[in-house]
Parts: structure tokens; C-alpha cells; sequence
């Protein structure tokens, strides 16, 4: 932000006349890198779904499912992906309305609401997809669990032990694992759009000064 901050010094040594020329190239500037920092999340969003497509093709679930026979659970899980792709498909179209709209020349309020709405879409994209690792993950231990006949030997015990004590350790390491995943992605996804939304909110609070 340096342009802006020579600029809003250079404003506070010049008269009340070029005040109001510097607040309208103060904006302008923001308007700029806010559309900017829009376009960004746009391309990011589609790049990573494209990026997840392509793990997918690589690593084929259904021949997976079907190696554990457990072909039954196929149509429950191209459902899953349908509406995974629906849902991230809303999203992406949600930051293109984003993008249209910052774009567009508008009034400094229109502008702060727009970044606001920005940030809240990014938001919720992020806990969803957060949901859907989270579930899927479940998803994926509970067929594992059931169709693995490696996991047949452990079952027996857990039949056997009446303690619960198997269960109890079993449940303990899915939770760790789960949590160090979580906690992966989350960073991933905070250092991946957190630096985006920072500069949006910035821009956001320099927004709310000339406002005022």
C-alpha cells in the first residue's frame, strides 16, 4: 500500500481543494486493488477445483470401492460428488457476481458492502469444504472398516474385548487423525485465501476512513 500512503500524505499537507481530489483517487486506488484481490479468489477457486478433478482422475475411488466390494455404497458416493460440484459450482459463480459487481464503478458504501459480502462468501466456502473433508473422511474409514478384510482381525477383538477398550483406541486415533487433517487444511486454506482477505480488509477499514 505505499501509493496510498504517499498519496494520503501528500492529502494531509495540500489544501481543502485537492482533499477532495486525493479522496477520489484514494478510492479509485482501492477500487482497484479490491477488484484486483476479487479477480484472485476467482481464478484460485477455479484452479483448485480443477486441481481436485484431476486427483480424482487419478486416484479412482470406484475401482477402490470395488476392490472392497462394497459397489453398494458407488451411487451414494456419485451423489456426494454431484452435489460437491454443485455446491462448489455456486460458490464459484457467487465470487464471478463478486467480481462483476467490485468492477463496476460504484459509490464508496456500495463498495464497502461488496468487500464485506466477499468476505463472508470466501468464508463459507472455506467451512464447507472443511465439512465435506471432514465427512468424507468418516465416509471413507466407516467403508474401509466395514469392507477391509485387513480390518477383520480387529473386529474380532473389538467382539471379543468387553472392555471397549479396542473401540475406545481405534475411535482416540481416527479423532488424531482427523484433527492433524483438519488442522491441514485449514492452514492450507488460510495461507491460500487469508492473504487475500487481509488486503480486502484492509482496503476495507481505509474504505470506512474516507467514508467517514
Amino acid at each position: 500500500m505505499e501509493e496510498l500512503d504517499l498519496l494520503k500524505k501528500a492529502w494531509k499537507k495540500e489544501n481543502h481543494s485537492f482533499e477532495q481530489v486525493s479522496e477520489k483517487e484514494i478510492y479509485k486506488m482501492l477500487h482497484k486493488k479490491s477488484s484486483s484481490i476479487v479477480k484472485w479468489i476467482l481464478i484460485i477457486s477455479i484452479l483448485e477445483i480443477i486441481l481436485w478433478s484431476g486427483i480424482g482422475i487419478l486416484f479412482n475411488t470406484d475401482d477402490a470401492i470395488k476392490s472392497l466390494h462394497a459397489e453398494d455404497f458407488l451411487i451414494y458416493l456419485k451423489i456426494l460428488t454431484y452435489v460437491n460440484y454443485l455446491v462448489v459450482g455456486g460458490f464459484i459463480y457467487l465470487f464471478y457476481k463478486n467480481y462483476t459487481k467490485i468492477s463496476t464503478i460504484t459509490s464508496t458504501k456500495q463498495l464497502m458492502s461488496d468487500i464485506l459480502k466477499t468476505r463472508k462468501t470466501v468464508q463459507n466456502y472455506v467451512w464447507y469444504n472443511l465439512s465435506m473433508i471432514f465427512f468424507c473422511t468418516l465416509l471413507g474409514f466407516a467403508i474401509g472398516f466395514l469392507y477391509n478384510p485387513d480390518m477383520s482381525a480387529l473386529k474380532e477383538k473389538m467382539a471379543h474385548d468387553q472392555s471397549h477398550w479396542i473401540l475406545i483406541k481405534v475411535i482416540l486415533i481416527l479423532g488424531f487423525a482427523l484433527v492433524i487433517l483438519i488442522s491441514a487444511f485449514w492452514l492450507f486454506y488460510r495461507l491460500l485465501y487469508g492473504i487475500l482477505l487481509r488486503k480486502l480488509n484492509a482496503n476495507y477499514k481505509e474504505l470506512k476512513k474516507i467514508d467517514l
